[in-house]
Order: structure tokens, then C-alpha cells, then sequence
């Protein structure tokens, strides 16, 4: 009898649990289909004709599928007096945030590199005030960074914009790679630099190739950051020089002509399209780099 209670005792437990997972994914799914409702919205509206879209059904899908939006949207489609598409700004995104992502991942883990393993006097003041210049709002630096863009000659293009998403990452890329390499063994230095190799080998024979997992989690934030950017983009360029969000909300926000609503949403798919190709590529290795660093040793 004894045996038998113990058997069949824990198979309350284990019915409960699952019900419990069941209620936990089904919350979680009735979320992410909330989440991803505008995406469809996106996505369907994008594939309709005008005719279907003022029927009002936002949610139904398209009865004849056209491509023709996207054609319009990317070549046609009038993005103030220019009726070039979306093409020249969407390059103008890329050429900005390429360079800007690359150089301040590369600054940021030679400055988490210097401030935990080559330390220096007052390295915690020069983190410290890093760090504070994260959270500084980008409304409050726009004069300041527009008076220097114009004493370098760099306002109104894209090297200009550079400048400001490196500059204004760097504290952010910073702290990724100083909390990832303050759990990096210092003793791997040590022998380095006994074996007789100097500051930049270290750096570039072991820091760097042990940085995988950082490296994805600054790049992904960073690139999310610098292409979804509008402020700076707005202030800092304009015409044929504007990133592709500036030439999105001035295309969506035009109040001449037919409203092609078709025509916005695949506009706007092309802009989401790089950061989503990002996270579905590199997204995996996010929560395991921002985990690797959160572990000290």
C-alpha cells in the first residue's frame, strides 16, 4: 500500500504543471499575436489594390495580390518634389549605418578592453561619466552637435551622420564590452605580456576572438538604434543626403495627391525589412551574449 501511495502521489503535481505550461503559452501566443497584428496589417495592405483597401477590411487578405506597391514604393513613389521611390534613401541608411555600427563596436571593446584590463588613474571617473552620457536626452545635444557638424564641414550628409550615432553609441558600446570583459581572466594578459607581446596584439590575437557574443549583442543593438533614428536624421540631413526614416515620414505624411495607403506599407516594409533580417539571423545569439557578460568572475 505504502508503495503504491508513493507511486501514484506525484501525478497531481505533474498535472498541474502542465496545465500551467498550457496557460503560460496560451497567454504568451494570444500576446505575440497582438504584438504582430500591426506587421500583418502591414503585409497584407501592402499586397492590395486601393479599390479592395477602402472596403474598410484591414484584416482580410488580399483577393487579388499585387506586387505593384512595392514596384511603386521603391521606384516610383513622389518623397517630396522627387518621384524617384525610396531606392536612393534606403542606400543613404546603409551607407550610414554600416560605417557607424562597425567603428563604434570597434571603439567600444578597445575602451572596455583599456578600462578593465590596461587601467589607469581615474578609469572610474572616465566610465562613469561614459556611462552618464547614456542617458542624456537627444533633444539636448542637437545645437551642440549641429554647431560642430557645421565647424567641420560635415553638416547635411551622411559622414556627418556617422560622426553622430559613433559619438553618441559610444558610451552604450562601452558598457557592453567593459561588463563582458570584466569576467575575462586578467592571468591570459599576464602571460601575454610576459611572452612579450604588446597592447594591440593582445587585443587583437585574444580579446577580440573570444568576443563573439558581445560583438553580436552591440551590433544588434546598435543597428537597430542607427537605422531606426529619426531625430538625427531630420536635423542633421535633408533632400537627397536623408536616411530612409526621414523619406519615409515625409512620404506618409505628404497631403498632395491620392493617399496610396498600399504604397506607405510597403514603404514602411522596406525599412523594417533590414532589422528584422537582423534579429531573425543574429537574434539567437542576443540573450546568450548579454548573459555572458552579466556573469562575473
Amino acid at each position: 500500500m505504502t508503495s503504491l501511495a508513493s507511486v501514484a502521489a506525484p501525478a497531481g503535481p505533474v498535472g498541474g504543471s502542465r496545465l500551467g505550461k498550457i496557460l503560460v503559452y496560451g497567454v504568451l501566443l494570444l500576446f505575440a499575436l497582438f504584438f504582430l497584428l500591426p506587421l500583418f496589417v502591414m503585409i497584407v495592405t501592402s499586397f492590395k489594390t486601393l479599390d479592395e483597401i477602402r472596403d474598410g477590411n484591414m484584416l482580410a487578405l488580399p483577393v487579388a495580390p499585387t506586387i505593384e506597391p512595392w514596384i511603386k514604393a521603391w521606384g516610383e513613389a513622389c518623397i517630396g518634389l522627387t518621384c524617384a521611390g525610396i531606392k536612393g534613401y534606403f542606400w543613404n541608411s546603409i551607407k550610414m549605418v554600416v560605417p557607424a555600427v562597425a567603428i563604434s563596436t570597434m571603439l567600444g571593446a578597445l575602451n572596455g578592453y583599456v578600462l578593465t584590463k590596461w587601467r589607469f588613474a581615474g578609469h572610474k571617473l572616465v566610465f562613469g561619466l561614459m556611462l552618464f552620457a547614456c542617458f542624456i536626452p537627444f533633444q539636448s545635444v542637437l545645437i551642440p552637435m549641429a554647431r560642430i557638424l557645421g565647424l567641420l564641414g560635415l553638416a547635411n550628409g551622411t559622414p556627418g551622420l556617422v560622426l553622430v550615432h559613433v559619438v553618441y553609441g559610444l558610451g552604450f558600446t562601452t558598457l557592453f564590452f567593459r561588463n563582458y570583459y570584466e569576467a575575462f581572466p586578467s592571468e591570459l594578459i599576464k602571460a601575454a605580456q610576459i611572452d612579450g607581446a604588446g597592447f594591440f596584439q593582445i587585443f587583437w590575437r585574444i580579446i577580440l576572438p573570444s568576443s563573439g557574443p558581445i560583438i553580436v549583442v552591440t551590433v544588434i543593438f546598435q543597428f537597430t538604434n542607427i537605422w531606426n533614428d529619426f531625430l538625427f536624421g531630420s536635423s542633421f540631413a535633408s533632400g537627397e543626403s536623408a536616411p530612409m526614416t526621414v523619406a519615409l515620414n515625409n512620404l506618409v505624411a505628404t497631403s498632395t495627391g491620392v493617399r496610396e495607403y498600399n504604397v506607405d506599407m510597403a514603404a514602411a516594409m522596406f525599412a523594417a525589412i533590414p532589422t528584422l533580417l537582423v534579429y531573425v539571423l543574429a537574434g539567437r545569439y542576443f540573450v546568450r551574449g548579454l548573459m555572458a557578460g552579466a556573469v562575473k568572475g
